[in-house]
This record gives structure tokens, C-alpha cells and sequence, in this order.
């Protein structure tokens, strides 16, 4: 029987209180029968569950249905196949779950599953299964996806990293069923930031995974797996001069697009703090690259390269995707105060444009993109056409900014008080077998346990307990 899981937001703000309580319904809708189990679709008319939004989408939501949470890692690793290849998409067509193995379609996993690990009650025989999947698959990555000895992992298809008509990507299939490389195609394979930081991103849980098996020479073992990772990724695709990662075509040729894609990076943890740091001063702040009124473009807004296109498009518009592994990508690396701002950015245009919540908006007036419902083409005028809604990206970003700012989420067996400034609220959330609460006036808030008050402290704080409630850190600004 799995433990209890809740959650529950109050405030004193109306608008603020409509998008919690919009996107919790219409998350609702998105939640599908897969043969017998309870899963958590992508929505807004993507009816798969994909590897590389899905399982971080089911940890988002594990507080409302752990059950879902849990099924959208579990049919991913219950899925690999005998070479350690994960499907990139699962699919239920009259009630048969159907893997999909024609793209990698990124890689948001090791940590959503990791962090399920503490919420379902920290069970052995789940850390052996993923600890299995993760090693199965960091072989299977350099098995078929090292093609030379330059310790870079190659993409084969646009589909491999999820962006679709990416310019960057060329003339490049969207798909790949093969383990031998394309040929025959200008860019690819293409050495991959996003390929190579996956194997970092299962080395690194696996050193947490030892660890929490109190296996401390197999845990330092691979710590030094990832940090070999690390460094052939700084070595083979960092620009020391212009302050981020660039992908390399197949001669080995930088592909000088300026992508977001250092960002994505950040969310798996593979780039060193000083890499962060330029990258995130020099690019993610810049009004004229990702900094645009609305932020987070796919490609920097002054790049030749840029298309303000609505479609489903990662060649410009800011995307829900984007906003919601930024949450991770940024805290990773201590910048919290810049999740508030992008949080508050994000739900401000949404409650702006009628409480819509689509896959892309336009990162100059932070209009939502209006796209059909099934094609995702952009919706003809006077023409009575289903709008896209219910992006479940979308959707679970704002209620994991609202989380991360005036709220409470599990972190690997801790808990974050996010003690967010100028609203009244109260939130209350349960998990780790305990009920854990925030009861805020806007300018100081108290912290309860089970009902039993552990803190009273000033807004715009993060503080950060053990399951018990026993202050580890109440320094972290928000």
C-alpha cells in the first residue's frame, strides 16, 4: 500500500488562486488509463507518456496521485529493452501498452525517480530496480552512441532530444530506429551536449543510489564515472570565449547556434558552477538572447537562427517544457531567487490570456500560442478550431512555481518551505508520513509538523528541514 500523499493551496489573491485551482483541474483530464494502470499524459492533445517530460511530470504530481507518479517512471523501466534501451514514448492503444523505440526523446529521469524513491517509502526493491535501469542504460548510451574516442555521445534524430525543427539539427531525420548511426545526412550524428549529460545524470544518481545503500566505494566509483563525463563534456563542446555549450556535426564542426540548451544541462547537473555562472550571466539574463520580456526562448532571440513560430517549434518560442526543467536546472545551482522571477513571469501571462495553458508563448508579449488541439498547426482565423490546452508541462510548472515559492515540496527526504513574500496563505501537503504546513500573512510565516509549530520566520526565505522538521537551512532567499 503506498503512503499518503495531499496537497493543498489557499490564498488571499484571486487571480493567483484561479491558476492553481484551473491548473489542478484541468491536470485532472490528463490522467489515463494505460492497460489497468493510472498514468499522467503529456496533454494538451500529446496522449503518450514521453521519457523526456513524463516521468518529471509524474514526480510533480506524486503529491496529488502518487499512484500516477509512480507509473509514469515504473512503465519506462518495466519497458527497457534486454540491451538497456529505454522507450522514448509509451503508448496505449486499446488497452496494450506499446513502447516506442524510434528516438531517445531526451532524458528528464534519473531524479524524478529518485525523488519517488523517498515519497512511495523507500523501498529497497525499487532502488535495486532503478539502480539496475540506470546502469543498463549508461551502457547501452556508450555502447551505441560513442562513435569515437572523444568521450561525447552522439544524437542520431531531431526526435533523440525532443526539438522538434530545430534548425540546428539540419537536414537530419526525425526519427531513428537504429542503433548504427545515419548516414548520409550534413549534421548527423551529431555530438550531443544533451546525449552526453544523460550518462552523467545516471552516473551521478547511482553514486546517490550507493550511498543511500551504504555502498561507499561503488558510490565513489561512479562519482568519478561522472566526473570523467564532466570534464570530456567541457572539453569537447564548451566555448570558453563565448560562455556555453555548442553541439558539433558530424566533422566535428561547432554548430554556433546559440541554444538554451547549457540550461537543460544545468537540469541534469553536468556542467561545473563557473560554467552555470557565465553561462547564466553572460546568456540566460540577456534581454537580447533569453532574457526577452517573456524569457526562455529555445534559441537566443538575436541568433540568425531564431524563429518566433508558434507551432511546436524549438527553433524560438519560449516553452512550457523549458519552464518546468528550469525549476531543477536553476536550484541545482543556487539560484533560487530567478525560479521566483520566472515563476512569476509564467503566471502572469497565463492569467493575462485567460488561463490557458498551451505548449508555447511568444517571448516578446508573452501571448500563449494558439495551436489546434490534435495537429499543434496554428489555428486559422474565423475558423471554429479546438484550441490546444492542458499542456502538461505547463500545467505542472505553475503549480510547481507556486510550490517553490509559497509553498512545501519533498527533496530527497528533506522538505522546502518556500515562504513566499506579500500574499497571505496557507499551504498544507502531506508525504513522508507526516503533515507538513504554512500558515503565511505575507510578511512572516510559521511552519507546522503534524500540527505542531517548528518555526516562526520572516517571508522570502527558504527553509529546509529534515522529514521530522529539524531546520537544516533557513538562509536561502527566495
Amino acid at each position: 500500500m503506498l503512503p499518503e500523499t495531499s496537497v493543498s493551496f489557499r490564498c488571499e489573491n484571486p487571480v493567483l488562486q484561479r491558476l492553481y485551482d484551473e491548473a489542478e483541474r484541468k491536470c485532472l483530464g490528463n490522467l489515463k488509463d494505460f492497460g489497468g494502470r493510472t498514468v499522467l499524459v503529456e496533454g494538451g492533445g500529446y496522449e503518450k507518456i514521453w521519457l523526456e517530460t513524463q516521468p518529471m511530470g509524474g514526480e510533480m504530481y506524486a503529491l496529488r496521485n502518487l499512484e500516477a507518479g509512480l507509473n509514469n517512471c515504473l512503465l519506462f523501466m518495466e519497458h527497457q529493452r534486454a540491451d538497456g534501451r529505454l522507450p522514448g514514448s509509451i503508448q496505449c492503444a486499446e488497452g496494450k501498452i506499446e513502447p516506442q523505440f524510434n528516438k531517445y526523446q531526451g532524458f528528464c529521469f534519473p531524479f524524478p525517480a529518485l525523488n519517488l524513491y523517498f515519497l512511495a517509502g523507500e523501498d529497497g526493491h525499487f532502488l535495486d530496480f532503478l539502480k539496475d535501469t540506470l546502469i543498463r542504460f549508461d551502457d547501452c548510451l556508450w555502447r551505441t552512441r560513442a562513435l569515437k574516442d572523444d568521450g561525447l555521445l552522439r544524437s542520431f534524430c531531431v526526435y533523440d532530444t525532443g526539438e522538434d525543427l530545430a534548425l540546428r539539427y539540419g537536414d537530419a531525420p526525425c526519427w531513428w530506429t537504429e542503433d548504427a548511426p545515419p548516414a548520409g545526412y550534413q549534421v548527423v550524428p551529431m555530438a550531443s551536449m544533451d546525449v552526453t549529460s544523460w550518462s552523467y545524470a545516471c552516473r551521478d544518481t547511482l553514486a546517490a543510489v550507493c550511498r543511500i545503500q551504504k555502498k561507499d566505494e561503488e558510490a565513489e566509483a561512479w562519482t568519478k564515472k561522472a566526473a570523467a563525463v564532466a570534464a570530456t563534456l567541457k572539453k569537447g563542446l564548451w566555448d570558453e570565449q563565448r560562455g556555453a555549450l555548442y553541439d558539433r556535426d558530424k566533422n566535428g564542426n561547432s554548430i554556433s547556434i546559440l541554444c538554451h540548451n547549457t540550461l537543460r544541462c544545468m537540469y541534469w547537473g553536468s556542467v561545473s558552477r563557473e560554467m552555470a555562472a557565465r553561462f547564466v550571466k553572460d546568456h540566460l539574463l540577456n534581454p537580447a538572447e533569453f532574457w526577452t520580456p517573456f524569457p526562455l526562448p529555445s534559441v537566443a532571440a538575436n541568433d540568425p537562427a531564431f524563429r518566433n513560430a508558434p507551432e511546436n517549434n524549438w527553433s524560438g518560442q519560449p516553452e512550457g517544457l523549458t519552464y518546468q526543467r528550469a525549476i531543477l536546472a536553476l536550484e541545482n545551482y543556487g539560484y533560487h531567487s530567478l525560479v521566483t522571477e520566472l515563476g512569476d513571469r509564467l503566471m502572469r501571462a497565463i492569467a493575462a490570456h485567460g488561463f490557458r495553458f498551451t505548449q508555447q508563448f511568444d517571448p516578446f508579449t508573452g501571448a500563449p500560442s494558439l495551436v489546434h488541439a490534435v495537429t499543434h498547426q496554428p489555428v486559422q482565423s474565423g475558423k471554429n478550431e479546438p484550441v490546444q490546452d492542458a499542456y502538461g508541462p505547463t500545467l505542472l510548472a505553475s503549480l510547481e512555481y507556486i510550490a517553490h515559492r509559497f509553498g512545501i515540496h519533498p527533496h530527497l527526504g528533506n522538505v522546502w518551505f518556500s515562504l513566499g513574500k506579500h500574499e497571505a496563505y496557507q499551504y498544507e501537503a502531506t508525504f513522508y508520513g507526516h503533515r507538513y504546513g504554512i500558515f503565511s500573512d505575507g510578511g512572516k510565516a510559521e511552519i507546522r509538523v503534524d500540527g505542531r509549530p517548528v518555526a516562526t520566520h520572516p517571508c522570502g526565505f527558504r527553509i529546509i528541514t529534515d522529514h521530522r522538521g529539524n531546520i537544516l537551512d533557513d538562509s536561502i532567499p527566495i
